[in-house]
This record gives structure tokens, sequence and C-alpha cells, in this order.
């Protein structure tokens, strides 16, 4: 990479991010635009698992893998594991990707869809349209924010969904860094931006909003590379008039780096 200054927006692999970009030859400037907050509540996880076992469930979709084992690690202190998989086992179990996956396959829990490439909500939903659904409770596996695009295509089709709060997604604590990428951008010392998320846009601009730097910072990320690594984070990015130079393919965090470094070595 040349030397060249990178800024990475990922919070909870930001790190593993900074490693890979330094091995690389770049200079990582690390400034997290999103923090993971528990947002589990035991009680109410209690209440679904007990309620479950009266109104049964069609169809349980799992969006996240760090919300699938918090889910299951609640369940467990609640001494309802056995239960929350005996009653998987008589719904249709979906997963939007790799990472629900692995979580599902280490709790042995059978999965019946999976989502294909890219792992958007697309393809979850093409995943649904075998099912009947009209009458039907279904649960999902909320990740930070709400999936309103899911949320809605279930409820047009007259299902009930039944949402799990895992975790929720905010601003850091320190903003500092955010501050520091924006004076960076300003100046130009940044030669690439990596994004991993649509919420991390989402913050950087309303960080760039309360702090009066809004209006140029579109144009300062347009002066950069912007790397994304898919197609949500890049229809996110567009919301802002940003233009991501590199989409990983497929949306994984090797690709991207890999894309990355051969831009920027070139």
């Amino acid at each position: 990479m040349n030397g060249q200054t990178v800024a990475i927006l990922e919070s909870r692999l930001g790190e593993q991010i900074v490693e890979l970009i330094a091995k690389r030859g770049g200079r990582p400037l690390h400034a997290p635009a999103l923090s993971e907050i528990p947002d589990i509540v035991p009680a109410f996880i209690a209440k679904l698992i007990h309620d479950w076992q009266t109104a049964p469930v069609a169809a349980a979709i799992f969006q996240t893998g760090v919300g699938t084992r918090a889910l299951f690690k609640t369940a467990a202190e609640l001494g309802l594991e056995e239960t929350l998989k005996s009653l998987l086992a008589a719904s249709t179990v979906v997963v939007r990707g790799p990472k629900p996956t692995g979580a599902l396959n280490a709790a042995g829990v059978r999965i019946d869809l999976s989502a294909a490439d890219p792992y958007t909500t697309a393809e979850v939903i093409a995943q649904l349209e075998s099912l009947k659904l009209a009458g039907a409770r279904v649960v999902v596996q909320r990740y930070g924010g709400k999936n309103l695009e899911l949320d809605a295509w279930l409820q047009a089709r007259g299902a009930q969904v039944l949402e799990i709060p895992v975790y929720r997604w905010a601003m850091p604590a320190d903003t500092k860094p955010l501050a520091d990428l924006i004076v960076a951008l300003e100046r130009r010392e940044v030669a690439a931006v990596v994004v991993t998320s649509a919420s991390q846009v989402h913050n950087l601009f309303e960080f760039a909003r309360a702090s009066g730097s809004e209006a140029t910072l579109a144009d300062h990320l347009n002066s950069t590379l912007v790397a994304s690594i898919g197609p949500v984070c890049s229809a996110a990015l567009a919301q802002f008039g940003v233009r991501p130079l590199i989409e990983a393919s497929p949306p994984k965090l090797g690709p991207l780096v890999n894309a990355l470094d051969a831009a920027l070595s070139a």
C-alpha cells in the first residue's frame, strides 16, 4: 500500500483490519464510527420462549452471528437453551449469512433456508418466498437496528413479526478519532477509507452534521478511494452522494483488503 494512509471505520473488528492494513504496508487511521451496546433482556427472552411453547412460530430468522450467540447464551443462563433448540427444531430456521450459520452450527441447530451471497435482505426474502406466512408468527433476530424492509415484507404477507433485540448500534463514546478523520480528509491526508457497514456511514454523516462539516464530507470522501464491503454498504454511501471505487466480491473482509491493496499498490 506504499505507506499511504487508510482510514478504518470498523469498531468490533477494527484492530484486525488495522493489523491487515499495516501488514500490507499501509498506515492505518482507526476512527470507529459505531459501537455495539448489549440490549438483550433476560425476562423478555424467557417470556418469548414461554409464549413460543403455546403459540408456535412458523419461521425464525437469524441475521448476525453475534446476536445469535447472545440469544443462546441468555437462554442457557435461564436454563432454557434445550427448550429453545426444541422449538427451533419445529420451526423453519432461516439464516442471512455465514456468521449466523456458524453460530447455529455450533449450537447444533438445523438450518432450513440460507440466504445466497451477498447475504442482503433481498436474498433473505427470496428464501422466504416459498413459505406460507399468512397468519403465521415469525421470529426475527434483530441486528443493531430494525430491518424495516424485512419487517414490512413479512407484514405485507400477513405474518406477525416477533423481534428479538440483542444489541443496538450507537455513536462511539469517544468521537475524537472521527473528528480527527474529518480534519485529515479536509487536508487531503487520507488515501482510502474502508467502510464495513451501512450504520458506519450514517453515524459518520450524523457526526459531521453535528460538527458542521457535513456539507463538504461527501466531496472529501470522493477525493479518496472509498472501499465498501458490499452492496448494502455501497447503497448507504450512495444515499450521501459518495461513490465507492471498490466493492468487495464476495462481501467479506479478505477480498475487501485484497482489492484495496491491489489498488493502492498499483
